[in-house]
């Protein structure tokens, strides 16, 4: 079921989306990044037909709800990135000039600490950069080991 322009109800039949992925947010069984998982999803994927194209999300269930667990989880992506897995091409991380967050302060956003996130926890920008350091190195032993 889809809608046309005028906004109406219509069928629509198409041969389906070849860009699509999977996130792996975690959830209420507990986190869902470890190689059983993924490997569990990318079985899922190819008996759906589906392209194996996985996302990770390092927060959320994944972190446990702890920002300062994403690296964590990035490096765990890393080393299956390492170990020859080409169905992960993607992460999500929360991130930001400086970690934590803020609630919006009562006397208004004129208040608010730079650079901190007022939704999710962020880990900060110098995580960051080693985050997305750790991943690039990871790629590049997976094409140097050719694997």
């Amino acid at each position: 079921m889809g809608v046309t322009k005028q906004g109406l109800a219509a069928i629509t039949k198409t041969k389906g989306n070849d860009a699509c992925h999977i996130i792996l947010r975690g959830g209420k069984s507990g986190p869902n990044f470890d190689k059983s998982s993924i490997q569990q999803v990318r079985q899922a994927l190819i008996n759906a037909a589906l392209p194996p194209k996985i996302i990770v999300d390092c927060s959320h269930g994944n972190s446990n709800k702890d920002h300062r667990n994403q690296p964590l989880v990035a490096n765990a992506i890393a080393e299956q990135i390492i170990a020859g897995d080409h169905d992960l091409f993607g992460i999500m991380i929360e991130s930001n000039i400086n970690s934590g967050n803020q609630k919006l302060p009562p006397t208004g956003p004129q208040d608010l600490a730079y650079g901190v996130s007022i939704t999710d926890a962020c880990i900060d920008w110098n995580e960051t950069v080693q985050v997305l350091h750790s991943l690039s190195r990871a790629v590049q032993l997976r094409r140097q080991n050719k694997i």
